[in-house]
């Protein structure tokens, strides 16, 4: 009998993309096959109701192997909850698949994490497993590959890589020069770093980017596919850490992957695709434009509608 992974999926104060996270993880396949651990973070003053509504829901759900649910008695945050979850179920399984309650997901997108936690839990280098891509423009890639970025919309890991999170963001800092933050940034195209600077600073609690900086300085890699196996559903505004966008929106992948490369190096092709995204992604100033007057306007009907 094959030994599944078990699925961490964290959320918080949104009934409605919790049910529907949880709605497209049931028909996977194997998802009757897999425990699932759904952890409800502790409301903070003003969330009461939509945390209760979220612990409603999640206390019926069924379609998997086993169900269990962890019902914070306090607000860890989001950073504090997913660390504190992925330490106990790696440790007591050596590996894990996690979700956060705004992504849709592929059918396949649970078998996918599962072969890539399979065919690579003895390979050091390879530390994480993502379920996303960016809209990519090229038609040449495979279909997986390994990159240096860990991108944390829905993603996978073993015990061996976790046990290299570095939490401590003056440790992180001290370990990067200027080349290396240069190739952290994907050769300049990506800010990064900025966001290793607002943790440092208090202006975010980001576990992610502490993560990918673990993953980086450890010169791990990262295995992805070419078109993603889910969709974030998140950017709406309603999130405590989204805000409103469409950059990274794009088609979803909902076919079974069956390949997976053999060479452990950096795809150079995938690596300067997402590098050329990433540089343009924000368009030109009239696109740029647009979607700033999109998001203060969905901002004012969320407001509007919470009042």
């Amino acid at each position: 009998m094959q030994n599944f992974a078990p699925i961490a999926l964290f959320v918080y104060n949104r009934p409605d993309h919790a049910r529907r996270t949880i709605t497209f993880l049931q028909k996977n396949f194997l998802a009757d096959e897999s425990r699932l651990f759904i952890f409800s973070d502790g409301a903070r003053d003003g969330d009461e109701e939509n945390v209760k509504a979220v612990r409603d829901l999640i206390k019926s759900v069924d379609g998997f192997k086993s169900v269990e649910v962890i019902n914070r008695d306090k607000n860890f945050g989001l950073a504090n909850s997913v660390i504190d979850g992925v330490n106990r179920l790696t440790h007591q399984y050596g590996k894990v698949i996690v979700f956060e309650d705004d992504v849709i997901t592929s059918p396949y997108t649970i078998q996918y994490f599962n072969e890539g936690l399979t065919k690579y839990q003895g390979v050091e280098q390879v530390m994480h497993i993502t379920a996303f891509m960016y809209p990519l423009k090229v038609n040449n890639l495979p279909e997986t590959f390994l990159l240096r970025i860990a991108s944390s919309q829905a993603w996978a890991t073993w015990d061996r890589a976790w046990k290299k999170f570095e939490p401590n963001i003056d440790t992180i800092i001290s370990k990067f020069d200027a080349s290396s933050k240069y190739q952290f940034q994907l050769e300049g195209s990506m800010n990064f770093w900025k966001h290793v600077m607002e943790f440092k600073h208090g202006r975010n609690n980001s576990w992610a980017i502490r993560w990918y900086s673990s993953v980086f300085l450890n010169k791990g890699l990262s295995l992805n596919p070419a078109v993603s196996l889910i969709e974030n559903i998140g950017h709406d505004g309603t999130g405590v850490h989204s805000g409103v966008s469409t950059i990274y929106a794009g088609e979803m992948n909902n076919f079974r992957i069956s390949k997976f490369p053999d060479v452990i190096k950096e795809n150079e092709i995938a690596y300067r695709a997402v590098k050329d995204f990433l540089k343009h992604r924000k368009g030109t100033y009239l696109q740029r434009g647009i979607r700033y007057f999109n998001h203060i306007i969905t901002k004012w009907k969320i407001n509007a509608r919470n009042k």
